[in-house]
């Protein structure tokens, strides 16, 4: 009798260790502190367990918390200048718009230019991995707080993201402008001009031939540890123990960012572009698509953004 009891316990106490489909993993925190309402658009990896919401509507100053079952993987963006047709009743975002004619997504992701959001909970080792991503363009600041993490659990479990607003310094030939001509969101070059040296495709699909160009490193010298390219893992992904929950914040303040694990990049920069009003204009692309070569940026966009950045840092020491 002994001899059967003993299995059956020690089976027991293994499922209890192992994590069961459909528990909850973690908590995302959402934020909202920019001067206008921010739509979040959530989307689940496929083979991972839907949400609860795949989209709703932040206002500004308004908090908002999504639950996450173990082993989920996705990404979270803000879409901006989002209104409802009269007419219609079909719901659209000036930015990050993820076509599902309504509040919720429903399964789709962002059009570029978007920043966004990525994680994956309890993956190799236990550990969650998550980013904040320019690849597809910027449309917002956003910043990714780990909180609640296991201590002496290793990984490198860090605050990221990415604080300074680049709508109003970035290059003309990647900026999204308003009807009005202010900038709105900032184009990857990859979606701007289509190369595959930029898109990492084609003979630069490997790490060894898709390299940082001038216009990644815009992105990368604003913002250090978001990734700015395909391949820019290396001070762009970060871990944390499972069981860490994480609050996200559009449009973080420098009392936020200050509290937030001591940040070595630029925090919130005053508003280039005031994003209130005009809601849902027209985007435009500005300036013409100019030949892929490097040296067609203009530096001053470049320069303007990493004083900024520099001023800020200066702020925060």
């Amino acid at each position: 009798m002994a001899n059967r009891v003993a299995p059956a316990l020690s089976f027991l106490c293994l499922h209890l260790l192992l994590p069961i489909p459909g528990v909850l993993s973690a908590t995302f925190t959402f934020s909202n502190n920019c001067k206008h309402t921010v739509w979040p658009g959530l989307l689940s990896s496929a083979g991972s367990s839907p949400l609860s919401t795949t989209g709703f509507s932040l206002e500004s100053g308004e908090d908002r918390s999504v639950s996450a079952p173990t082993g989920w993987s996705g990404r979270f963006w803000g879409r901006t200048h989002c209104s409802t047709d009269s007419a219609t009743g079909k719901f659209t975002c000036g930015t990050a718009d993820c076509g599902s004619g309504t509040v919720e997504c429903s399964g789709s992701g962002a059009a570029p230019p978007a920043t966004l959001a990525e994680f994956t909970l309890d993956g190799s080792g236990g550990l969650d991995f998550y980013d904040v991503s320019l690849v597809d363009g910027y449309n917002l600041p956003m910043l990714v707080v780990p909180q609640g993490a296991p201590t002496g659990a290793g990984g490198n479990c860090t605050t990221t993201g990415c604080l300074v607003d680049l709508n109003g310094v970035c290059p003309s030939e990647l900026k999204v402008t308003a009807v009005g001509g202010e900038g709105v969101a900032c184009r990857s070059a990859c979606e701007a001009f289509g190369n595959a040296e930029y898109c990492c495709s084609g003979a630069y699909g490997n790490p060894n031939t898709c390299r940082p160009s001038t216009y990644s490193t815009f992105f990368k010298n604003a913002c250090p540890r978001a990734y700015s390219y395909a391949y820019d893992d290396g001070t762009s992904t970060f871990t944390c123990a499972g069981s860490t929950s994480y609050h996200i914040t559009f449009c973080p303040t420098t009392a936020t960012s200050k509290s937030a694990d001591g940040y070595p990049q630029a925090v919130s920069v005053p508003h280039a572009v005031q994003l209130g009003g005009g809601i849902n204009s027209a985007m435009v692309y500005q300036g013409a698509l100019v030949a892929s070569n490097d040296k067609s940026l203009r530096s001053a966009p470049l320069m303007a953004a990493t004083a900024v950045a520099a001023f800020w840092l200066a702020l925060m020491l």
